[in-house]
């Protein structure tokens, strides 16, 4: 079976502090999110602690285009 990174090390690729768009503020912001599960790539699993926990991710909707951004590059 192929490696596939984690979505955590995806999005961090897509940090860029100078940037307004919501991928990057949710980058941006996730990296200072203690708690996030590093290491999981289940859309559900992160779904579920993205409900609960962030409230740095104004719509969940933020978080589908990333998760779509992360399986098309892997």
């Amino acid at each position: 079976m192929a490696y596939r990174e984690s979505f955590y090390r995806f999005l961090m690729t897509q940090r860029n502090p100078d940037s307004h768009d919501e991928i990057a503020e949710f980058a941006n912001n996730a990296q200072h999110d203690q708690q996030f599960p590093k290491q999981e790539q289940d859309y559900e699993k992160l779904s579920d602690y993205l409900e609960l926990n962030a409230s740095y991710l104004p719509s969940m909707t933020i978080f589908d285009k990333a998760y779509e951004l992360y399986k098309d590059n892997m």
